[in-house]
């Protein structure tokens, strides 16, 4: 129901509560699987490197080393970095189905421009391509699932969508042990082919997103009232929930939200929430960065895994991050925000120390390294998710996609950037007592996170966006 009051400038509207309100039906499953495929492909574009980077660096063209490899990572990094700032601040003011839409072509044209790299320069740009549209994707597709799903599933959902990463890690990981047999296909073929599926499922995905609608809060702020009454009354139809009243909240529309103000926002108004939100995107960047962008010169250089055969040690590893999400994700909207954060961070950091202590004592071989690092990202993929959960609803609505943008671009140049590169050149140093000393810097890590969520963590299960975080456009009654 929608009463306009005042000359078209505050809207009193009851659109957040219907929302809330709303059975969990077939336009939430559409939400979780057009817009929740940005993780599968990231996932699918890190596991893809990772997995040929022994193609790589015996591929007769480019000939990379494992620092070059590193490069490339920490290149498509620092696109995912400068891509989620830029593309961040045109979703607030532009819309989160516009956005979403241009990131992804972004995204699936840069990756399959990348199969004809002819250089480390020319593959290192075309990464940094490919690492925007799936830095601006975040921005826009966590503001829009944060805005779409009910409060009561906030949170499962969004750790859920988070973890799929691993099931683009799993595709990719089938993918190479097929393209990257030298009996199947020339060494120099099989990884430019690789980078082709993602640009494939790219585009079937652009292709459900048009059913996606434009976030009725986000076009209630900026002043489309009418639209979004007729997107949630559309919605309720489908769902065959009755149209009635519901809590209602008076807002001024706005057109955009200065950049003043969103930095206001971050520093003066909420900076336990700033303190708390970098913290935990900084720990996990390094943490899976560090580790996974490795993971196959790990398993080439230290346990004489051949190249092609690497994807078959990643199916276990993508289980278990996807598992961890799925099993313990409830447990956010139900014993809490704050309790579970703070448990799976620390399980990580103990997980984590007690792997590279193993790794350098040498009781470990391929196998039983994967079960580790399995079992340790199982809690560390859940603790992952919840770092953009955290950021995602813990500021105002008008400035949700800028400040995601910025957490995670701060977290990932400060955590995540330079450690492929790093780690890169621990494996290269053949050191098995320097790479123990990267996990317990890792683990370091998270265990300050969880220490942080333990401290300064909210509880905001089950709670309205609109209560956690209070929009800016609130008018007081």
């Amino acid at each position: 129901m929608l009463r306009r009051t005042a000359p078209a400038t505050i809207v009193e509207t009851d659109v957040p509560a219907r929302l809330d309100r709303l059975p969990w039906g077939r336009f939430h499953w559409l939400v979780v699987v057009a817009l929740g495929i940005t993780w599968i492909l990231d996932g699918l574009e890190v596991t893809l490197t990772g997995s040929v980077a022994g193609a790589l660096r015996h591929s007769p063209t480019l000939r990379f080393s494992a620092a070059d490899v590193g490069f490339a990572n920490s290149a498509y990094l620092a696109g995912a970095v400068l891509g989620a700032l830029f593309f961040g601040w045109l979703t607030d003011r532009l819309g989160r189905k516009r956005l979403f839409s241009i990131t992804l072509a972004v995204y699936f044209t840069a990756t399959a421009a990348t199969a004809f790299a002819w250089d480390l320069s020319s593959f290192a740009l075309l990464r940094f391509i490919t690492g925007a549209g799936i830095g601006g994707e975040y921005s826009a597709i966590n503001s829009a699932i944060q805005e779409l799903i009910p409060a009561r599933r906030r949170g499962w959902t969004d750790l859920a969508i988070n973890g799929s990463f691993w099931v683009g890690a799993a595709i990719a990981g089938m993918g190479s042990i097929i393209l990257l047999d030298p009996a199947l296909f020339d060494p120099d073929l099989g990884w430019r082919i690789a980078f082709f599926l993602g640009a494939a499922i790219g585009i079937v995905i652009l292709f459900l997103r048009r059913f996606i609608p434009e976030s009725p809060r986000w076009l209630i702020v900026h002043g489309r009232a009418e639209e979004a009454e007729r997107i949630v009354a559309e919605i309720e139809r489908r769902s065959e929930v009755p149209t009635g009243s519901a809590p209602r909240a008076r807002l001024l529309a706005r057109s955009h939200t200065p950049l003043s103000e969103v930095f206001a926002v971050i520093v003066r108004t909420y900076p336990r929430r700033a303190v708390l939100g970098l913290v935990l995107m900084a720990a996990q960047a390094f943490c899976y960065n560090a580790i996974f962008f490795t993971y196959a010169m790990m398993l080439t250089d230290f346990y004489g895994v051949r190249a092609d055969a690497v994807g078959w040690y990643v199916l276990p590893f993508a289980a278990g991050n996807v598992a961890g999400p799925l099993l313990l994700g409830r447990l956010f909207d139900t014993i809490g925000r704050r309790r579970m954060i703070a448990f799976t961070y620390a399980m990580s950091a103990l997980l984590l120390a007690l792997t590279g202590w193993l790794f350098r004592e040498g009781m470990l071989d391929a196998t039983t390294q994967t079960l580790c690092w399995s079992i340790t990202f199982f809690f560390a993929s859940a603790a992952a998710s919840s770092a953009y959960l955290t950021v995602a609803e813990s500021f105002p609505l008008e400035t949700r996609a800028l400040t995601i943008a910025i957490f995670y671009a701060l977290g990932t140049g400060i955590g995540g950037v330079v450690a492929p590169w790093a780690f890169g050149l621990l494996v290269e140093s053949g050191s098995r007592g320097a790479v123990m000393g990267g996990y317990l810097f890792a683990g370091g890590l998270m265990a300050l996170a969880g220490a942080a969520a333990w401290r300064l963590g909210i509880d905001s299960e089950r709670r309205p966006l609109e209560e956690v975080a209070r929009p800016l456009s609130w008018q007081d009654d």
